[in-house]
């Protein structure tokens, strides 16, 4: 059944969590940092612990966040001016004896200065029934949306598509950067949901049914948003959230293949993605295939790569079922053997950046960023495809070593050294980048000298002729070999146009 979430309801539910201070900063307030910390590690009772004896606040954090039975009195005050029966009718709660259970998983998430509400459907801990989920479950913000929103870019466009809006989380984002935003969703109850989650946000947002980019056919946007059911096993639909009924990697194939038919000229796409590790074959190479031909400038980040059975076994625990069970058994059973079949030793997962472009042959580039690093990637897109364009700008040798480059503020130099007859002798020089992914890269003698003398007074071609003649170097082989690693340097913003950084101060 879907909820019956109207109008009055939803006015009557903004009125009761604004009145408790039921949103992203109030339950952090309420909680504290330790018990905030733990309740995102799955351990309730310092949440249990503080919020008794809060209040309506205290209520709604027990009821929607940790899942347990509350008095009818107590939930009736915490509702104010919305009638129990009519929050349990609409599905929003529901009976559990003498007491009230949450129906829907109603939570705050917050963002900068933005704290909305998101609604979705209870997960299986939370329901405490021992079943695995439904097959039209809708999933809330799990850590998988949550890196999207990070890896999202928030220039300011005009039109925004999220494309498999789920609960709408994507969406939320989206109106803090964009006039218009459009979301789709082949399930009638996520988008059931993710219109809930509008109306109670009070956030205008053009929604539309159908199978992948189906409803919007023939449209064009400046930036489109995908958490697509990218779970890669047999064809199959066990779950609408995370099975495409394709086999392996084609959904996410599919996104990468079709996106860019739906941007403006310059318009971006990013999303999440997986791919097979097939014995024999080059991750890389197999996700560049799926590209269309030309036009496309194209950013694979690899963040992580999953052995078959741990990846199963992850799945399996997300949707609710127990592996020990019989059902939780067969289900492992019958993916292990699909990979087995295909001959897949891992899955990847990472982000995927695309932007349309009009050059005659697109940048692709794929990386394998599975090292530890904090920054959001959202804002490195942006600049990843400035420094795009700028080597596109530069493409012969001649017009990169007629510019002037600078070694950026964030880009630091490790020596490792080892002891030789006149004590110690350096060995590796290896550049960091303290920010953003941050890169490493190793370089030589030279490749450190010639980066010292990169601070925007000459171009860089100067540089190197004066390096080869200090240091008895053939001119020419030095050049040859310092062009590709400025390029590199220049891509992972290690070193930039000068104008950048005199535009900057």
């Amino acid at each position: 059944m879907i909820p019956d979430l109207s109008d009055d309801l939803i006015e009557r539910l903004r009125d009761a969590f604004l009145s408790a201070r039921y949103d992203a900063d109030g339950v952090v307030d309420l909680l504290g940092s330790e018990a905030h910390a733990a309740l995102g590690r799955g351990e309730p009772v310092p949440a249990l612990r503080a919020s008794a004896d809060a209040g309506p606040l205290g209520t709604f954090v027990r009821l929607f966040l940790l899942g347990t039975a509350e008095p009818v009195a107590v939930v009736k005050a915490a509702l104010g001016g919305l009638p129990l029966d009519q929050a349990r009718a609409a599905g929003l709660l529901r009976a559990d004896g003498d007491e009230i259970r949450a129906g829907l998983d109603v939570r705050p998430h917050g963002s900068g200065d933005d704290s909305w509400w998101v609604v979705s459907d209870l997960d299986a801990d939370l329901r405490g029934d021992g079943r695995p989920v439904s097959p039209d479950h809708v999933l809330g913000v799990g850590h998988a949306s949550l890196s999207l929103v990070r890896a999202t870019s928030r220039r300011p466009v005009g039109s925004v598509l999220d494309l498999g809006t789920g609960c709408g989380v994507q969406a939320l984002h989206a109106s803090t950067h964009a006039e218009h935003v459009t979301a789709t969703d082949v399930s009638k109850r996520a988008l059931a949901l993710a219109d809930a989650t509008f109306r109670l946000n009070r956030i205008d947002v053009e929604l539309a049914e159908g199978e992948w980019f189906e409803p919007v056919r023939g449209r064009r946007f400046d930036q489109v948003v995908c958490n697509p059911p990218f779970v890669v096993g047999p064809a199959r639909t066990d779950f609408t959230y995370r099975d495409s009924g394709l086999a392996g990697d084609d959904a996410s194939a599919l996104v990468v293949r079709q996106l860019p038919s739906l941007l403006n000229e310059g318009g971006t796409g990013q999303l999440l993605a997986s791919w097979v590790h097939r014995r024999g074959e080059d991750w890389q190479e197999r996700v560049s295939r799926w590209l269309p031909p030309g036009g496309v400038d194209a950013w694979f980040v690899q963040r992580d790569v999953a052995d078959p059975a741990l990846y199963v076994g992850t799945w399996l625990r997300d949707a609710g079922y127990d592996a020990r069970s019989q059902a939780g058994r067969q289900k492992a059973g019958e993916w292990l053997d699909w990979f087995e079949a295909n001959e897949v030793e891992g899955v990847g997962f990472g982000f995927v950046t695309l932007r349309r472009t009009d050059a005659a042959r697109g940048e692709v580039v794929c990386e394998d960023l599975r090292h530890a690093y904090d920054d959001p990637l959202g804002p490195e897109t942006d600049q990843w495809l400035r420094r795009v364009d700028w080597l596109r700008a530069h493409g012969s040798p001649q017009d990169l070593l007629a510019s002037r480059l600078t070694t950026a503020p964030s880009t630091v130099l490790e020596e490792v050294s080892a002891p030789s007859d006149e004590g110690w002798q350096a060995v590796v020089h290896r550049l960091h980048r303290t920010d953003g992914p941050g890169w490493q890269h190793e370089i030589d003698d030279l490749g450190v000298r010639l980066l010292a003398g990169c601070r925007g007074a000459m171009p860089v071609g100067d540089l190197v002729e004066l390096l080869a003649v200090g240091c008895g170097e053939d001119v020419e082989e030095l050049t040859r070999a310092a062009v590709p690693m400025l390029r590199e340097l220049v891509r992972h913003g290690m070193v930039v146009p000068a104008e950048w950084a005199e535009s900057a101060e």
